[in-house]
């Protein structure tokens, strides 16, 4: 018999299914609590170089949402989050701030292009698919937690579904060879003499089917105890059973992808997923990979999805953080030639939800009132004045990153948490090389990525990725000639390496 349910019928009840209990406040929850700006500002120092403004006033309005939370009904719903304005050139750590700062206090956290968005009523994304994606992602993240509380108890329940079919696979097998025995008793045989002595009395035919399902019942529990011993440690992982896999209706919408008609594409597969019964699909695969489809099945069976819903729309309404990127690219005057539809038609859509809105989505209606926006942009070629009155009063906060360099360029490489020397280090030793890098080799390495971006386009830190492949391209192509060596990296080698390429300005153009 396939496996496709949870009756074990033989009278022992399989762990009872119930659904995931909400969470409690956690200790990283109560620790955030306590998160002073400038605790923040430390631990943004450890992976951020310079630009204390910046990582101050995001400390600031990180903290502010910590006490309106401890104010009166009325008066909070009165604070609003004063919106930032992030203003410097690339890759100086405009976006690291905001993806750091989320991770620190688990907030959720969505990075968009501005330039990715039209006006409404035109081809292109609308810019309430913004607050429908972090819920998308904020969604998957909560499930993703529900998972691990229930993750016990779906492994035991699926271990419970296996050794029944594991049972009844064992009894199939034997059932020919007990109607073999059972025809065998059935054939006639001589007549014995009566007994005449007096014999003791017997159950009666009434009495002796109860104790024989009694019987019956504590043989089959029994069983059923070994086979789970055998499944917890791991004995039947290769064996192979039959399972019906659950199929569930999902029709595709790709055309309505990019368009901005996403939400109508899912409100289709909704309706379509509830019009169609759930599909069974039978599989043999081994114990092992049966527990994996199990554990799914049951996990989602325990999770209260309409909970993980509604905890995610909390989250995003009272955490959220929307990072937007290149926000100096839709900066400008009105065009000669037509409407600016990805520009100043995007910023005035911008509008209502900067300010606080309601965004209709499959799960339920968003509010963004309280969602912080971090806006940011090199403003190069435009200048935040550019921007449309109504757009720059809707961020409040400005500060100005400054660029980075030779001194930041060194710290980069020596004193963050995850420093790139650091990385490469550790991911060559795992081949046995041994890489030791030299204070006048780290020197120049920033001095060659400083007068590069000098030189050429700006990209600030990002250019030491291209720099530190460049110096160490050969010692990673030939790893295993290094193995149980040490390489040294200073200045010579680092020169020896990069001067050609320095020097050589349509080499260097196309190189670094």
């Amino acid at each position: 018999m396939p496996l496709n349910g949870n009756a074990d019928g033989n009278g022992e009840q399989p762990p009872q299914q119930a659904a995931a209990q909400p969470r409690e406040e956690t200790g990283a929850e109560a620790e955030q609590e306590q998160l002073r700006p400038v605790d923040v500002v430390r631990r943004l120092d450890e992976y951020i170089i310079g630009q204390h403004d910046a990582k101050k006033s995001v400390a600031i309005a990180l903290r502010n949402r910590i006490r309106r939370q401890h104010l009166p009904d009325d008066m909070r719903q009165e604070v609003l989050p004063k919106n930032i304005l992030m203003i410097g050139p690339t890759g100086v750590g405009k976006t690291e701030i905001a993806r750091r700062v989320a991770r620190l206090t688990s907030s959720p956290l969505i990075k968009v292009e501005a330039t990715k968005f039209t006006e409404v009523g035109y081809v292109g994304r609308d810019v309430e698919s913004i607050v429908r994606d972090l819920l998308e992602q904020t969604i998957t993240e909560v499930h993703n937690d529900r998972m691990a509380e229930v993750e016990d108890q779906a492994k035991e329940l699926a271990n419970s579904r296996i050794a029944d079919t594991l049972i009844e696979n064992e009894d199939r097998a034997s059932a020919p060879v007990e109607q073999a025995a059972d025809a065998q008793a059935t054939q006639p045989v001589a007549p014995q003499p009566v007994a005449t002595q007096p014999v003791a009395m017997q159950p009666g035919p009434s009495e002796r089917p109860a104790v024989d399902d009694a019987a019956n019942r504590r043989r089959r529990r029994a069983r059923r105890r070994r086979m789970l011993r055998r499944l917890a440690t791991g004995q039947l992982e290769d064996r192979f059973i039959d399972i019906d896999i659950e199929e569930p209706f999902q029709p595709a919408f790709e055309g309505f992808a990019g368009t901005g008609l996403e939400e109508v594409g899912y409100s289709l597969s909704d309706f379509f997923s509830q019009m169609a019964p759930i599909r069974k699909k039978q599989k043999r695969m081994s114990v092992s990979d049966a527990r994996t489809v199990l554990v799914q099945e049951e996990t989602d069976r325990l999770i209260d999805m309409d909970r993980v819903y509604d905890d995610a729309i909390r989250l995003i309404e009272d955490d959220g953080i929307v990072f937007i990127d290149e926000v100096d690219k839709i900066a400008g005057h009105a065009s000669e030639h037509g409407p600016d539809v990805s520009g100043e038609g995007v910023q005035r859509d911008l509008l209502p939800i900067l300010e606080g809105s309601t965004v209709h989505t499959r799960y339920g209606p968003v509010r963004t009132d309280h969602i912080l926006f971090i806006a940011a942009g090199a403003f190069t070629a435009t200048r935040p004045s550019d921007l449309i009155p109504e757009f720059q009063g809707r961020f409040p906060t400005r500060v100005e990153l400054k660029a980075l360099s030779e001194d930041d360029l060194v710290r980069i490489l020596t004193e963050p948490s995850n420093a790139l020397t650091k990385q490469y280090t550790a991911l060559l030793a795992t081949e046995g090389v041994a890489l030791d890098f030299r204070p006048e080799g780290i020197r120049e390495l920033a001095r060659q990525a400083h007068l590069v971006n000098e030189e050429d386009e700006n990209i600030g830190a990002r250019r030491l990725f291209t720099i530190m492949e460049q110096v160490l391209e050969e010692v990673s192509f030939r790893a295993e000639d290094f193995a149980g060596q040490t390489v040294a990296i200073d200045d010579v080698y680092v020169s020896a390496r990069l001067g050609h390429l320095v020097r050589n300005q349509d080499l260097r153009h196309f190189v670094l």
